[in-house]
Order: structure tokens, then sequence, then C-alpha cells
């Protein structure tokens, strides 16, 4: 399965693309940043990113998009263009009829590190690791979009498609992230 990861923002754009292979394996097919610059209009840095992502699904014609989801933060302003570039790569993908998944930070944090509660550095790492980077992934966006792409192969049993298991056959990252989309939903 091949997963687009997109870590939504105005500024940066972080887009990873990773294939899932057998025995929990990823591989690391391309990751990048989509830019625009604050000095344009706000429609007109929509459209700088939305073409950025409508070029990368269409090189990479991905089976699922994840996407961050959304979360309420103190700094309206940012929480609005993170919204807006969210919603556009949402539909970029369902113009295509791409399924689309919403993980939550903490999810995909648990799923990448065992932790929903680790930091940047310790995500960037475990990316690195899993993907057997030379160096680390930079900036955080690009290492963050990798690990929703990664968080989405890895989703627990039971979600958004996944063959059923009883949670004694799921990894310690597995449960993790499955208690934190538990607690995400409440």
């Amino acid at each position: 399965m091949r997963v687009l990861g997109v870590d939504p923002g105005l500024t940066r754009c972080g887009l990873g693309v990773v294939d899932g292979l057998s025995g929990r394996r990823v591989r690391l097919v391309q990751v990048g940043v989509a830019t625009s610059s604050p000095e344009l209009d706000v429609d007109q840095r929509l459209l700088v990113i939305e073409r950025r992502i409508e070029e990368w699904l269409e090189e990479h014609a991905p089976d699922t998009v994840a996407v961050e989801r959304v979360f309420a933060q103190h700094n309206v302003r940012t929480v609005m263009g993170t919204a807006q570039v969210a919603g556009l790569a949402m539909v970029a993908a369902a113009r295509r009829r791409i399924p689309v998944a919403l993980h939550t930070p903490s999810e995909v944090k648990a799923a990448v590190t065992g932790s929903g509660r680790a930091d940047k550095a310790q995500v960037q790492s475990m990316v690195q690791r899993l993907l057997q980077l030379e160096e680390l992934p930079r900036p955080a966006d690009a290492a963050d979009a990798l690990a929703l792409a990664i968080c989405h192969l890895w989703r627990p049993a039971g979600a958004l498609g996944s063959p059923q298991r009883p949670p004694s056959s799921m990894t310690a990252a597995q449960r993790a992230w499955a208690a934190a989309e538990q607690a995400a939903r409440r």
C-alpha cells in the first residue's frame, strides 16, 4: 500500500510518500515541503499549496491520503490556515476517489514512537530509523508527513478496514496508538 502523508500548514505543508511492505516494513518514496509566501494573499497561498498537493497525487498515485486532524490551538489564525490546507488535501484526494484518513498528532506519535506524548525530535528519530534514512528528515513538517503515512500503514486492527485481531497480537506501539485514538474520541 502506498500512502501520502500530509502535515497541513499554510507556510509549510509537509508531504511524504511511504510504501508499506510485508512484515510491517516501510520504504520512503519521496518527502518534501510545499511552501507559500506570507506576502501573498491567503487565496494565492492556498492555490500554491493546492497545486503542489495535486502534483504529488498525480506523480505518486497513493492508495490513501493520511492527513493530520486539525486540533484547537490558542492561535486561531494558525489553526485556520492549517484547517484550510487540510481541506484542500481532502478535496484533492476525493476528486481522485482516493480514501482519506485523519489522524491526531497523539495517534501519530503513539504509532511511530510508542508514546502519544513524544516530542518532535523523538518522532524525527524514529522516522529516520524506521525508513532507514542516513539523516533526520527535515524540516519537522516533512518528518511529520512521513510519520502520518507510517501511522496509517500501521493503524491498529479494526481501524479503517483493517482485519480484526485480538489486542494481544498487537505490538506495544499499536496498543498505545489504539489507546490514544480512543482517548481522542472522548
